[in-house]
This record gives C-alpha cells, structure tokens and sequence, in this order.
C-alpha cells in the first residue's frame, strides 16, 4: 500500500496527515511548537482531496511523516 501525505504550517503548530487513498483511511499528526505530538486515527471520504486544496495542505514526504510519528525530528 502506497499512502499519501499531506501538510500544513499553521504558525504555532504544525498538522501532517497519512492518507490511504482507498480505503480513505489515515493518521493526523498534530505538532505543536512546544513539540507534543498528538496523534489520531482518521476515517475520511473521498472530498477530502478538495478539503485538503481549500485548506492550502501541501504534499509532504512520508520520511517527514514518520520521523514526527517516530518522535525523531525536530
């Protein structure tokens, strides 16, 4: 399975999606400054590619993704 992934910087914290665009399946990572990690099991449909472009996400690399889940970066 291929996932994709998703980002936005909101200044003050930072959220990074994994999205199984089949099954539309995902994990959302919230990074806040103080650098606490949430994280939280998704179910999404299939407009959350037209959610993710009205809320300005960019694509982000899965190496980004893991290495907050891994609790590795910065």
């Amino acid at each position: 399975m291929i996932h994709e992934y998703f980002k936005k910087d909101f200044g003050d914290f930072k959220i990074i999606v994994q999205l199984n665009p089949k099954t539309f399946e995902g994990v959302e990572l919230t990074i806040h400054s103080n650098k606490e990690i949430e994280k939280r099991d998704m179910q999404f449909d299939a407009e959350i590619y037209d959610d993710f472009a009205e809320d300005e996400f960019i694509k982000a690399s899965p190496l980004e993704f893991n290495l907050y889940l891994n609790g590795i970066s910065d």
